[in-house]
């Protein structure tokens, strides 16, 4: 396994779309292993594909405590369930050190294809909703900041940029 780079905001690769996996294969397989080590290392409780510069419709999250109810979603498609919206302080790999609150669907079913290859739905609510909604933003080239005023955002970039240039 391989801890992967997370790309930050405001890289204009995280605004690529990712294209559907058309067959799931071994190098899929271990991506999905490298993916979780990633985000485990981190921390997070979700990454995309698209956070580590592949731009294939790829998911893996785990909201448990002690990481051990690891899912995985290949080329996922959300249907909302509920039209209620709830409101959650969301965070980002992408965008370190930062958190607002984004307003989602509180119930969704996801479908997708599992690390095999095969179909699957759950229903999800709460935190696991929020959290594969948020990934799969990032396949469609959408961060969390999109959802907050401009000033804001533009406020987030800024700083993130003095930040990378003062690592570089």
């Amino acid at each position: 396994m391989a801890k992967l780079e997370i790309l930050e905001f405001p890289d204009p690769r995280l605004r690529e779309i990712a294209k559907p996996v058309a067959k799931v294969t071994d190098a899929h397989r271990q991506l999905l292993e490298d993916m979780f080590e990633t985000m485990y290392a981190a921390p997070g409780i979700g990454l995309a594909a698209t956070q580590v510069n592949v731009h294939e419709r790829i998911v893996v999250v785990d909201i448990s405590e002690d990481n051990s109810e690891p899912l995985a979603f290949i080329n996922p498609e959300i249907e909302v369930l509920e039209e209620e919206i709830h409101q959650y302080d969301e965070g980002c790999l992408s965008v370190p050190g930062f958190y607002e609150t984004v307003e989602r669907p509180r119930k969704v079913r996801i479908k997708a294809l599992d690390r095999n290859g095969e179909p699957f739905a759950i229903e999800a609510e709460g935190l696991l909703a929020v959290c594969i909604q948020h990934e799969v933003d990032h396949l469609d080239g959408k961060l969390f900041v999109d959802y907050i005023s401009p000033l804001k955002r533009n406020r987030i970039r800024s700083k993130l940029e003095k930040s990378q240039r003062r690592r570089a």
